[in-house]
């Protein structure tokens, strides 16, 4: 029997995938426990309709997601932190650090989660890069540069 899986299960497939299972499978198990419908005409056109939706709303996101990539290309970044006479600041340079700096200068707001330095800790003054990922096919680094206030 076909059906149309509305999760991912192990070892079987993953959502609105359309897999072939044994009747008994479909019936007793996976249907009772809305973990799949079966792949009628009617649940394959709406299975269709669905997979364009999201490919849609998808691409949207990577277009947005370029966008803002394509905004903060060859900045640099300036960060103002207390700091020694040696160079050493006090603390360290963040992610929140950076999604802040970037808010101030392109007025473009980033989830701090979607930031990561390259070098384990920013303790000192001096040009650091920081990885961005917009979108799992969206990603660039970006320069900045740290200076004792």
């Amino acid at each position: 029997m076909e059906i149309i899986l509305k999760q991912d299960i192990e070892k079987l497939g993953y959502t609105n995938d359309i897999v072939n299972v044994k009747d008994g499978y479909a019936r007793n198990f996976l249907i009772p426990n809305k973990m799949a419908i079966i792949a009628n005409p009617t649940n394959r056109k709406v299975l269709a309709e669905t997979l364009k939706q999201q490919a849609f709303k998808e691409n949207k996101v990577k277009n947005e997601a370029a966008a803002i990539a394509k905004a903060l290309e060859g900045t640099t970044l300036k960060i103002a932190v207390k700091a020694g006479t040696s160079g050493k600041i006090f603390g360290s340079v963040n992610s929140v650090m950076i999604a802040n700096a970037i808010k101030e200068a392109k007025n473009i707001e980033l989830d701090r989660k979607r930031i990561s330095i390259n070098e384990d800790a920013v303790k000192e003054v001096g040009n650091y890069k920081a990885n961005i990922r917009l979108h799992k096919e969206v990603q660039f680094e970006i320069d900045f540069e740290v200076f004792a206030e």
